[in-house]
């Protein structure tokens, strides 16, 4: 089971000032790169935040980890904005746990 670090990954420009936060920041210029990130820091993060550009990218890989109890894998917007990647998978998660989208309402 990881510890309790915290890391993210993702561009330069996005995730740099995370390192201010105590959080173990990871570069990913590349898809290939971010996945390769990724598997080997959920071997020892309990959280792993990700840009929703680079996760949308490699969702199948980041949909691996949504079953597991470790390591937390979330989306958050880069410096660019939001694509709302992070908001879709969060709405899809409530409204499977308790049968209705209360975010964002039924549509």
């Amino acid at each position: 089971m990881p510890n309790n670090k915290i890391a993210v990954i993702g561009d330069k420009d996005s995730v740099l000032a995370f390192r201010a936060l105590g959080v173990d920041v990871f570069d990913a210029r590349t898809d290939a790169e971010a996945e390769d990130r990724l598997k080997k820091l959920a071997r020892e993060y309990s959280v792993i935040f990700i840009t929703e550009d680079i996760a949308e990218r490699i969702s199948d890989i980041v949909a691996r980890y949504k079953t597991r109890p470790y390591p937390a894998v979330i989306p958050i917007p880069s410096a660019q904005g939001s694509t709302g990647y992070g908001m879709r998978g969060l709405s899809k998660d409530v409204e499977k746990a308790i049968g209705s989208d209360i975010l964002f309402g039924d549509k």
